[in-house]
């Protein structure tokens, strides 16, 4: 008899449902993206328990909530498994009391149109006064305008810079002239589109994106480089300057891994 696990220890993870579920219900993450709006990294790293890329658990929730739909099944399980995982779910901010401001606020001030009155009248006194003295003069008075130096508008010679020589794109003599020291893996999407995401030996991220048809991606490590591609078989293979022969299924996803003495399949 075993004791100390409840049977929530054994259900499957949030991750694993979702992706088991799609996979039962004949969709790619592709399909899922697509139809949910929510974008494939974020797909790949919910399967993978990695909410992380979510921004938020609020977030996390609502995209739990978008894939367990789009995939055929009932959220709520699955969201309340996320509050138990993660503290639960944040009990609500009460309002603060409003202030009272009316209560301490002073009667506005009337306007004194008495002195307003005042100040006007004295004013134009004070004017009609200024030019009739002003006109007693015996002749107007001149003002002189300086003469400003006429600008110069010719603008200093602009200096040409000189144009920035675009980063060498590492050629296939390139790769197959890779360093004995370091593994380096070529990847090109040659057949389409591929979600990719790459690896050092210590787990730090080099890539994780989108690689569109015709473009590709080279990556170096000291010791390893780790691969996951969301659809293979658009990627042509390159570790150490040798082309993989390995042949991939489109759509299929494949987790490899490669170190200097490679190729040969992780």
């Amino acid at each position: 008899m075993s004791i100390g696990n409840s049977p929530e220890d054994d259900r499957p993870s949030i991750g694993r449902v979702l992706q088991q579920t799609r996979i039962a219900a004949g969709l790619t993450v592709e399909e899922i993206s697509s139809s949910t709006r929510v974008r494939i990294p974020i797909v790949h790293a919910i399967e993978e328990d990695d909410f992380s890329r979510c921004g938020g658990d609020v977030y996390a929730r609502g995209h739990i909530r978008t894939l367990a739909r789009a995939v055929g099944i009932d959220p709520e399980p699955l969201v309340s498994q996320y509050d138990a995982e993660h503290g639960g779910r944040p009990a609500p901010t009460p309002a603060a009391p409003l202030f009272e401001a009316e209560r301490i606020r002073s009667e506005p001030r009337r306007p004194n149109w008495t002195a307003a009155m005042v100040a006007a009248i004295v004013a134009v006194v004070g004017f009609v006064g200024f030019t009739f003295f002003k006109g007693g003069d015996d002749g107007p008075s001149t003002t002189q305008v300086a003469e400003g130096s006429t600008p110069n508008t010719k603008s200093p010679e602009q200096k040409t810079s000189k144009p920035v020589d675009p980063k060498p794109v590492p050629s296939d003599g390139a790769i197959a002239a890779a360093p004995r020291d370091k593994v380096t893996v070529k990847l090109s999407a040659s057949q389409g589109k591929s979600w990719i995401s790459a690896k050092d030996h210590n787990g730090r991220l080099l890539f994780d994106g989108l690689l569109l048809q015709g473009q590709s991606k080279t990556f170096q490590d000291q010791e390893r480089v780790d691969l996951v591609l969301g659809n293979a078989g658009a990627i042509e293979l390159f570790v150490n300057g040798k082309k993989v022969e390995e042949k991939f299924q489109p759509g299929q996803v494949e987790r490899l891994s490669y170190t200097k003495g490679d190729p040969a399949v992780g």
